[in-house]
């Protein structure tokens, strides 16, 4: 397989430089080529501006949806984005691996998906109708291809359980797996979290190691979150509505889920 490692983390001697070396090495080692997007070794810039689209008239207004889908279009597009969709085109996986801060992503990978998921290439693809609402949530340009979290955080376990206080890890890590990664057709693998990491000593790093090296192994196998497709009936369309059959007196992200 192609796999791509998509990591924010400043620092190049922390826990998740460790982890991502643990898992380039893991991955070569059973045949895999590797690519990593080191974003913060990259001083990738996360501000969407008119310097994105190479066509832009300076003084005029910036139209960031219509602008980004005419860069995309026409070749016009700041060169790293169009390395990084390259990147995304050439996997067959993609590992997103940073800490939790603020209960999301490090705002530099979030300008990564800002800027990277250009209209054309990541949303505003195939048909809008009264029978399709574009191909997304199941379908799009990066469908038949996998993608994973790797996640750490400093919180407990039980801080992140289904009455902890910090809410359901797989509530929080929604908005990114469902909205963003399957959004654009990935095929969403379970996430791999690890917590309590300031808590961390050899022992526990080959234990942490070993589990991570578990997952990459099943990387082409294992099972998907089982979100519902948009075009194949379990939505109303245009109003985007779970039919009242489908998953009846269910709200909320699990109803999303098969």
């Amino acid at each position: 397989m192609n796999i791509l490692i998509v990591y924010a983390h400043p620092e190049p001697t922390s826990l998740n430089a460790s982890l991502r070396d643990f898992s380039v090495q893991r991955l070569q080692a059973a045949g895999h080529s590797v690519q990593v997007s080191d974003l913060y070794a990259m001083q990738w810039k996360a501000t969407v501006d008119s310097g994105d689209n190479l066509a832009h008239e300076p003084g005029t207004p910036f139209h960031i949806s219509p602008e980004s889908k005419y860069a995309f279009e026409n070749g016009l597009q700041s060169p790293d984005i169009a390395a990084e969709q390259a990147k995304l085109m050439w996997a067959d996986a993609v590992l997103f691996q940073f800490p939790l801060w603020w209960f999301s992503m490090p705002a530099i990978m979030k300008g990564w998906f800002d800027r990277v998921y250009a209209y054309g290439f990541a949303y505003g693809v195939g048909e809008h109708s009264d029978r399709r609402w574009g191909d997304r949530y199941g379908e799009g340009k990066l469908a038949g291809k996998r993608a994973m979290l790797i996640v750490t955080t400093g919180g407990w376990e039980q801080h992140y359980g289904p009455r902890g206080i910090n809410g359901p890890i797989n509530d929080l890590l929604f908005p990114i797996q469902h909205g963003m990664l399957y959004y654009p057709g990935f095929d969403v693998l379970p996430p791999f979290v690890e917590y309590r990491v300031r808590a961390m000593d050899e022992a526990r790093f080959a234990e942490v190691s070993g589990r991570l090296g578990e997952r990459l192994d099943t990387l082409a196998t294992a099972t998907p979150i089982a979100f519902r497709k948009q075009n194949f009936g379990d939505y109303l369309i245009p109003s985007m509505e779970l039919h009242p059959e489908v998953a009846p007196g269910q709200t909320g992200f699990a109803a999303h889920i098969a």
